[in-house]
């Protein structure tokens, strides 16, 4: 059976001489919504983004760890569907002042006269935003914080560990900014600086992130070392960046086909003179291409951006941009992918069309 979202009322099911041996799987589960690399502290929404901290959802989700602790309580869930993998063009959720929104609560009166006021008010305000929220990867492809998460769980073979948020809070200084981590491991140990702030132990079946709530911001290096049953598992860091120097470009693959269809992607970092990409950078930046491709499609992950995506200028969201290259049909040789930006040194990539 098939259920979406309800799983807090698994114990019906398995009370309900219908479905008293029936296995159950997630067909749509979660629906956290987050805008990747952005982190609010008093609040989840904000300028129509929404904190990459990973506890946002609409009322009828929950987050991440909420829906694994669910799968941990009832051993006879198969496992999870989670809405969804990547972002999509529409429903901007909770932004999406589209009547279709009335769907959701069709068979519920009271709820959906509750809703047609609620969509009421957000169409007066005008929402900016283009897509959803929902997915684990944005719309560019560039995984957000959830990613790690769902990655830590997942995959608990994977030494693996990941910081959030990121540590350019110049304003922050002195200010209560909590750090998160998301890892393999069972247990981790924070540094900031170098001074330890503590270790953290998971509670299996309870914890499936590592918090550390009363953190106060300094710049400088963040890092964790995480542990698995005693012993040391792995570890990350992240540091406090620079100003922005200059785009560096990376793509997917260095050789395609002259076919006219193959794609590469193409990442941009905005990055400090460390090659550090900077975390809060948001210059426009221009394209050009020259060789045997051409350019089909440029996009940043951000929601709230209406650039089309065949313009050859966007501004990058967060310290990234993506720029879509395919091969002319039958033109062989190399491609030259080039980034400008005012002010920044000029990216280059060279590719090869076979």
């Amino acid at each position: 059976m098939g259920v979406n979202y309800f799983f807090s009322q698994q114990a019906k099911w398995d009370k309900d001489s219908r479905y008293v041996n029936m296995p159950t799987v997630g067909s749509e589960t979660s629906s956290c919504v987050s805008s990747r690399g952005e982190y609010f502290f008093d609040t989840d929404y904000q300028d129509w983004q929404i904190t990459s901290y990973d506890r946002a959802s609409p009322g009828w989700g929950c987050s991440p760890d909420a829906q694994f602790r669910i799968l941990n309580q009832y051993p006879n869930l198969l496992g999870e569907y989670v809405w969804t993998g990547f972002d999509y063009i529409g429903e901007p959720t909770p932004y999406n002042s589209d009547a279709t929104n009335l769907l959701n609560f069709r068979n519920d009166s009271t709820k959906k006269r509750e809703l047609e006021a609620a969509l009421d008010t957000l169409r007066k305000k005008s929402p900016p935003s283009r897509s959803s929220y929902f997915g684990i990867i944005d719309l560019a492809g560039f995984p957000k914080d959830r990613y790690f998460l769902y990655q830590s769980h997942w995959r608990p073979e994977l030494p693996m560990t990941h910081i959030l948020p990121h540590w350019n809070w110049p304003e922050r200084v002195g200010e209560i900014t909590p750090v998160h981590v998301y890892t393999s491991g069972t247990e981790a140990e924070l540094f900031i600086n170098g001074k330890s702030k503590g270790k953290r132990v998971k509670e299996p079946g309870k914890d499936f992130r590592l918090v550390w709530d009363s953190i106060k911001y300094e710049p400088g290096i963040v890092k964790v070392i995480a542990y698995k049953d005693g012993k040391r598992w792995s570890e990350a860091e992240i540091r406090t960046t620079g100003q922005a120097k200059s785009l560096s470009l990376t793509a997917d693959k260095s050789e395609i086909l002259s076919d006219g269809f193959e794609l590469v992607f193409v990442t941009v970092a905005v990055q400090d003179n460390r090659k550090q990409t900077v975390p809060r950078a948001n210059p426009l930046i221009r394209f050009t291409i020259e060789g045997a491709g051409e350019i089909v499609s440029t996009d940043n992950g951000n929601p709230t951006d209406f650039t089309s995506f065949q313009s050859h200028e966007r501004c990058a969201f967060n310290g990234l941009a993506l720029v879509i290259v395919k091969t002319v049909k039958n033109k062989k040789g190399k491609i030259v992918v080039k980034a400008e930006s005012q002010g920044l040194k000029v990216g280059a990539i060279e590719l090869v069309s076979k």
